[in-house]
């Protein structure tokens, strides 16, 4: 006899004391036919909780045998809800568990059915069937005998519940009779599920009949046809559906032809789907109403059957009604026998992944729906907010216009058949490759692509938002948002910032070096940044002069008709400031952007580009810092020369030897004042037209075509000089780049000649838009401000010894986190800008950055 246990499942011994359960696992043990863990035993359960696996309380005075039978009642009813709990526990993480007891009790073992299926994993009964003589017999041997009453009691009820056992639910019933013990082999089931992709997967997004597109992914994909027909991989890389490969579109037929070869040939793989699944119960003869574009399949057999012949037909309908109908609901995606990704086509939820059950293929075929709306169709709920495990999700089911990823799933239906994409993902890389469908195949007035476009304008809802939500970049698996910071920050784009479909990049803070510096004098220097980056892999560096203006980000489209696809009405585009707010007044951005506009149309031809957008500073700083300057800095530097000027002079009056000391003490606090005074006028000029303004764009952030996150900076500053040639409103940012010891020498020492004229300083960068190190994100940028610019950040007499050393210790370490997190979330918000998503999808990233802004982190950082 062979015994298969599921790579998950709930397996009931099911038989009368003395039946050999015990030793019949123990023997299975001792083979390592299962492991010790899979058993769950009554008994070892009752010593756990009782110190005992069983108490006599036959022949005892009827006074003592209640009181024992109640112990013993006790402490089975504790035992049992402890194993019940470990049986549920194990299922939930689909193990295989064993459940050593009587099980005689239908109600007994209905626990246990519905516990298989609350978990859906499979459950088997194992019936040992023995003779009641050799139960008797055994039990008269064993350390503790029930007794010759209690056994045929037991006997009784296994011959009445036998009968009942098929009807149960079970998903296998195994009959072993005492001679059937000694000659078992048992299989463990593969878990059909699991896919390894070490040698690489495309998985596809919904065809819906569309095999031109097809066809012309795969060739995009380097997938050639050879002598068989077949398309094959050089590499040896497989193909994978996500479903829905027939109707709506004009070549089902032949489409489903092509995934029926590949997968036989095991070239490929495919999983259910709402339509697939549709047509093969069709397929089976079962009674549907074929509609929504299933009814084209229909039309294309009739026209096969006339062309091939009705037998060829029926053959063929035979073979894909066989793959339908055995479609898994989902795979998972191995890496060294670890899960990462999930390739489902409606959806999953956590705790489905790996199993098998009706729900879950329903949930898998259907997404989570709630009711239908007034058109008929499916209310869907947005089951992937729920998703929380580690794997990737990546799904089709409801068309998007770009591949959509929300947290750490991937929608890659881009409704081929409804004059969208076709889409690829490559896995492990998570590269996208897509073709443009020809037409709209799908015959509908109800275009979901259409619909998203309508309704991508649509205000956010602020509850999402409101008590704090979770926001899951790219970069980063989950950044939690504080409702207590959530709240300002709605409160400041409901009054202060521009609309929200305008705003859709907010710069990320800039850190600091880590460490402070280990010169005498010095708080921040060079060295300390490029030993951080050259700590954690990187050798190539880009130092670029940082400009003492105001940070702005510049959305300048080539016309007003291009700025209403982005924005929703004409628009040449927008400047606002870090924070989100207009940088000028709206007569003043307007004119500027006018300007810029004109000056960049061959900008915007030559690279094909509706707009361009921009992080950069504008010049000068008084320009945006006019009431800071003039109600703490300028303020501050007057009172404290004159101050010090008085001291001075009257410390050089008295003339005392022991004056001495104090004398030069304010001589040097003199010039700390004029030097403060000094730096912060250094930025400031007076602006008689705005034509005197300097843009300084350091980073060329997106085109309408896609973003340049993968570029070099050295790359961005070409594009930069660029600009600058099309319009004098630019100015080109210096930068030296860093890759030996020569040039990181260059480059400090180009630091220090500025900084001792009183510029800020320089800001240090990987050569990469974006660096890692074992997949984590590294800083992007590190300032390093001059010394003479600190004195208006850290104070007139910062450079004081005993000021100096307490300064040496701040602590970056949140203003570091803050910087990866604001990263991470401004990469993703300009991506969803881009793919064409909704406003509430940006604005989730732009309101998440400006909450962390609100943060208590020292500001002088």
């Amino acid at each position: 006899m062979n015994i298969s246990f599921p790579v998950g499942c709930i397996a009931l011994l099911i038989g009368p004391s003395g039946s050999g359960k015990t030793t019949l696992l123990s023997n299975w043990i001792e083979k390592g036919y299962i492991k010790a863990s899979e058993k769950v035993s009554s008994d070892d359960f009752r010593v756990l909780v009782g110190d005992t696996e069983y108490i006599d309380y036959s022949n005892r005075p009827k006074a003592e045998s209640d009181g024992l039978f109640n112990e013993y009642q006790m402490i089975s009813q504790s035992a049992f809800k402890l194993l019940d709990q470990t049986v549920e526990a194990r299922a939930r993480l689909n193990k295989v568990t064993i459940v050593d007891a009587t099980n005689l009790y239908s109600d007994d073992r209905k626990r246990y059915i519905e516990m298989a299926s609350r978990q859906h994993v499979p459950i088997i009964a194992i019936v040992l069937d023995i003779k009641e003589d050799t139960l008797i017999s055994r039990d008269s041997v064993r350390k503790d005998p029930r007794g010759k009453k209690r056994i045929k009691q037991q006997y009784s009820t296994f011959k009445r519940e036998k009968r009942f056992l098929k009807n149960e639910g079970y998903t296998r019933v195994y009959y072993m009779k005492e001679e059937d013990q000694q000659n078992i082999s048992i299989t463990r089931e593969q878990n059909k599920l699991t896919l390894d992709v070490a040698a690489g997967l495309d998985i596809i997004g919904d065809i819906h009949g569309c095999y031109d597109e097809m066809i012309q992914l795969l060739e995009k994909l380097n997938y050639k046809q050879n002598e068989e027909g077949y398309y094959v991989h050089e590499e040896g890389r497989k193909l994978l559906s996500i479903g829905d490969v027939m109707s709506r579109g004009p070549k089902s037929l032949v489409t489903m032809e092509f995934w029926l070869r590949h997968i036989q040939a095991e070239y490929a793989y495919m999983i259910d789907s709402n339509h697939g699944w549709k047509i093969a119960r069709w397929l089976d003869g079962r009674k549907v109403t074929l509609s929504h574009g299933d009814e084209k399949v229909e039309e294309e057999f009739n026209v096969y059957a006339e062309e091939k012949g009705m037998q060829a037909a029926e053959a063929l309908k035979a073979e894909l009604k066989s793959l339908l109908l055995h479609a898994p609901s989902h795979y998972v995606l191995q890496q060294n026998g670890v899960n990462v990704a999930v390739c489902t086509h409606a959806g999953i939820k956590d705790h489905y992944i790996g199993k098998s059950s009706k729900r879950i293929s329903d949930f898998c075929r259907y997404g989570d729906t709630d009711g239908v709306d007034e058109r008929g169709k499916p209310i869907r709920k947005d089951w992937f907010i729920h998703h929380h495990s580690s794997e990737l999700i990546i799904w089709g089911h409801d068309p998007k216009p770009k591949p959509l990823i929300v947290g750490n799933t991937i929608n890659i239906d881009q409704g081929a058949v409804f004059g969208g994409e076709l889409t690829a993902l490559r896995f492990p890389e998570r590269q996208f490759l897509s073709v443009e469908a020809q037409h709209d195949f799908s015959g509908t007035d109800q275009n979901p692509l259409i619909e998203w476009k309508k309704k991508r304008f649509a205000p956010p809802n602020i509850s999402k938002f409101i008590n704090g939500y979770t926001v899951s970049p790219e970069h980063i698996k989950e950044i939690m948002v504080g409702g207590e910071y959530v709240k300002p920050a709605i409160d400041d784009v409901s009054h202060f910032t521009i609309p929200i479909e305008q705003l859709i990049y907010i710069p990320p803070t800039m850190t600091p070096p880590p460490a402070a510096s280990s010169l005498d004098n010095y708080l921040e220097h060079p060295r300390e940044a490029i030993q951080y980056y050259r700590k954690h892999g990187v050798q190539r560096m880009i130092a670029e002069k940082k400009h003492m203006g105001s940070r702005a980000i510049l959305h300048i489209f080539k016309n007003a008709d291009a700025g209403k696809l982005s924005f929703g009405y004409p628009s040449l585009g927008v400047i606002y400031s870090r924070a989100g707010r207009r940088f000028f007044n709206k007569e003043a951005e307007t004119k500027i952007l006018t300007q810029l506009s004109e000056e960049l149309q061959p900008y915007f031809e030559k690279y094909q580009t509706d707009y361009v957008l921009l992080d950069a500073e504008i010049m000068p700083w008084n320009l945006k810092a006019k009431e800071l300057i003039s109600k703490q800095y300028a303020h501050v530097a007057e009172h404290a020369i004159l101050d010090r000027k008085k001291l001075l002079s009257k410390l050089q009056k008295a003339g005392h030897p022991e004056t001495k000391i104090w004398l030069e003490q304010y001589e040097q606090k003199l010039e700390n004042a004029k030097t403060f005074q000094n730096v912060f006028q250094k930025y400031c000029w007076d602006l008689h037209d705005l034509a005197e303004i300097s843009i300084a764009p350091f980073h060329v952030l997106a085109h309408s075509s896609g973003e340049f996150f993968d570029q070099t900076h050295e790359w961005h500053m070409k594009q930069n000089l660029e600009l600058a040639q099309l319009s004098k409103l630019f100015t080109v940012t210096e930068y030296k780049m860093i890759d030996d010891e020569q040039s990181e020498e260059e480059a400090i020492s180009w630091w220090e000649s500025m900084t001792e004229d009183g510029h800020e300083g320089i800001v240090i960068k990987p050569e990469h838009f974006m660096a890692k190190e074992k997949g984590k994100l590294l800083q992007p940028a590190i300032k390093v401000r001059g010394q003479k610019y600190l004195h208006i950040i850290y104070g007139i007499d910062y450079l004081e010894p005993a000021n100096l050393k307490r300064l040496k210790e701040r602590n970056t370490n949140k203003k570091q986190r803050n910087a990866l997190k604001e990263f991470a979330l401004s990469m993703e918000s300009v991506k969803r800008f881009i793919a064409g998503e909704s406003i509430e999808r940006v604005h989730e990233c732009v309101l998440a950055s400006l909450a962390l802004e609100a943060e208590q982190i020292d500001p002088r950082l």
